[in-house]
């Protein structure tokens, strides 16, 4: 689903659980944020390509926190691209997707996905990607979990510190939170973005009283 120019929500069904990793593209690069489940790696492909953008233009990975849904194509996004992409990631999460310590949530799995981290990130930092990405350290559901905020186009990607039901922002999915208390003063770091749009990973695209239903949240 296309949120703005260059900015795109897909859409990866996973045994009957829909996710929404994002795409943006420009003329110099594109950059995928969060990589699915593992297995996904042909679905991606083909939706990154009914959007015109193919793995050739890859150069950025940004993953928003560790949990499998999120790495877990990592490993087959790194063989196809090899090393013209970068993953960037929180310092707290960098070592649990480099499969240095079990994943906090999913340290069951015999084989869990893991990859490379090349550029650790922190709060408040600005990347230059297609129009501008700002990293917002929002702790609570992992340690190293990030939002990102899209300047041009006044777009919050929430990643999981929140989550949605059709189209309205129902909060935090307290279940799967490390640190309730934590991810509740993430979403206070919403209060102060322009916002037009919202996307959830799990939910997806929320639009009009965005900011509204994130004050409700908190109230």
């Amino acid at each position: 689903m296309k949120i703005a120019k260059g900015v795109e929500m897909l859409e990866l069904n996973y045994q009957g659980f829909i996710i929404h990793p994002m795409l943006l593209w420009d003329q110099d690069m594109a950059v995928l944020i969060d990589a699915g489940f593992p297995g996904q790696m042909e679905d991606l492909r083909e939706a990154m390509a009914q959007v015109g953008v193919s793995l050739e233009q890859l150069k950025a990975i940004i993953l928003t926190h560790q949990d499998v849904d999120h790495i877990g194509c990592l490993p087959d996004l790194l063989q196809a691209c090899g090393h013209h992409v970068q993953v960037y990631a929180h310092a707290l999460d960098k070592p649990y997707i480099q499969g240095e310590f079990p994943l906090l949530k999913d340290g069951h799995l015999k084989n869990p996905p893991k990859g490379r981290v090349d550029v650790t990130v922190s709060d408040g930092e600005e990347l230059p990607f297609c129009g501008g990405i700002r990293v917002i350290h929002t702790p609570g559901h992992t340690p190293g979990h990030i939002s990102l905020y899209l300047t041009q186009s006044k777009t919050l990607i929430a990643g999981d510190s929140m989550y949605s039901v059709a189209s309205n922002i129902e909060g935090i999915h307290e279940p799967t939170a490390l640190n309730l208390e934590e991810a509740r003063l993430s979403i206070t770091k919403y209060q102060n973005l322009e916002l037009e749009a919202v996307v959830c990973y799990h939910g997806g695209l929320s639009r009009g009283d965005v900011l509204h239903q994130i004050h409700q949240i908190l109230s």
